[in-house]
């Protein structure tokens, strides 16, 4: 059977790194995994990823011949990125404009037969590669949706000030931002995808575009063949990581570990560093539990997979977040998930490889993540089959296939033409 063509692609990957985590892992994972099926052209931002770009071709110099990057400079303002965080909006839109001028450029050169928007994965800004005259394709996009009310006061008075205007800016720009909905409605039901569930339904009620729900993570290494064992007598190893903000809620968790029976032996490895730090700390102190928690800070990536390798679970409480990478890391690793019904996390948890807890009240949250904990703290042969459970769901996020899906995306989205605003 005669071998799909290799289309020509031109993708916008604001950040695109192979040693950065986050976002700029996401943009990395897509491209490395695209460019076994198509050949690419990748604007992306200079400052942040030409560096390691260029490193990583110097130390593979065999690997993506197919994969052609150009670098843009991203203009910054870091003091006034301070008194005003959204003024960061003010110069990606500016980078979008320049990377829109370079695109227009190559595609008179080339003749690409798609482009895609990819990252960075928030919906607010969707560049302008949908105005070429070309079958586009937009995602995973991310960010719809608001803090849930309920617990703003859960999380100290900054985080409270902050996204209480965070949700007000989201609906603000969720009903009357046009540019994202013309975005969409270029991408079209083939070629619109979303990070979440909760985005899926914001791009169906506010821009009319049915997509596609696709996580933006994938998996970072391959998947562990063993799951750590607890031994009789051993404490329950819970690991905790990320920033260390008010909408990531370490907060909820700490309470919800003082909950715990007495008789409940365990420990919190808290991985990364933030704002919050000195505060949970301090929280942790106040309830009793200081010596039970561990904080790292910020560990090079080894490092932090060798204390995750020897947790039994990871604690998940953010509020407000995607999927998060270390989703994934923590499955391909034999951990089961304890989290939030909420975000990504409700497509990426199932009763297979975690327990999900209803986003009600804070205190119920409390009460469900105590539970929770004290449950896979007591019955070892759950906690053991749930960590089967979770290696063999981390194998549905390997970037090959979520490569092959993508691959087969866009052809579908070349047969459905192309559609201009």
């Amino acid at each position: 059977m005669e071998a799909a063509k290799r289309l020509k692609v031109l993708v916008s990957a604001y950040t695109c790194s192979p040693y950065r985590g986050s976002e700029h892992a996401v943009g990395w994972g897509f491209v490395q995994a695209l460019a076994k099926y198509h050949d690419l052209w990748v604007i992306t931002e200079e400052e942040k990823c030409r560096g390691d770009i260029e490193r990583y071709q110097a130390d593979n110099p065999k690997a993506l011949s197919n994969v052609r990057f150009y670098f843009i400079r991203k203009q910054r303002n870091r003091k006034l990125r301070k008194l005003w965080p959204p003024s960061y909006y003010w110069y990606y839109k500016r980078w979008h404009q320049q990377a829109f001028s370079l695109a227009k450029k190559l595609h008179e050169e080339e003749g690409f037969d798609l482009a895609h928007q990819l990252t960075m994965v928030g919906f607010r800004e969707p560049g302008y590669l949908w105005r070429l005259p070309i079958p586009f394709v937009w995602g995973p996009v991310g960010g719809m949706g608001l803090f849930p009310w309920r617990f703003l006061l859960s999380i100290g008075w900054y985080g409270a000030f902050y996204f209480a205007g965070y949700n007000l800016y989201n609906f603000i720009q969720m009903h009357f931002s046009m540019r994202p909905k013309r975005a969409a409605l270029v991408a079209g039901s083939r070629g619109l995808l979303l990070a979440t569930p909760e985005n899926w339904e914001g791009a169906r009620r506010y821009w009319g575009v049915e997509g596609q729900v696709m996580p933006e993570v994938g998996l970072p290494g391959q998947v562990a063949q063993e799951v750590q064992k607890k031994q009789a007598g051993e404490p329950l190893k819970i690991l905790w990581s990320g920033l260390h903000v008010p909408g990531k809620a370490l907060n909820l968790g700490l309470q919800a570990l003082g909950c715990l029976n007495k008789d409940v032996s365990w420990e919190l490895h808290v991985l990364g560093e933030g704002p919050k730090t000195q505060e949970w700390k301090a929280m942790a102190e106040s309830l009793g539990l200081a010596d039970h928690c561990h904080f790292y800070g910020w560990l090079p990536r080894d490092r932090a997979i060798s204390v995750m390798r020897k947790g039994h679970l990871l604690l998940i409480t953010s509020l407000r977040d995607l999927t998060s990478t270390v989703t994934v890391e923590a499955l391909s690793l034999g951990m089961p998930i304890v989290c939030l019904d909420h975000c990504g996390f409700t497509t990426v948890v199932d009763d297979s490889n975690g327990v999900k807890v209803a986003v009600t009240t804070p205190r119920e949250v409390i009460k469900g993540l105590a539970h929770a904990v004290e449950q896979l703290a007591q019955d070892e042969e759950l906690r053991r089959r749930l960590a089967w459970g979770a290696l063999k769901r981390a194998r549905k996020f390997d970037w090959d296939r979520k490569g092959e899906i993508v691959s087969d995306l866009y052809r579908a989205r070349i047969a459905a033409g192309t559609r201009i605003l």
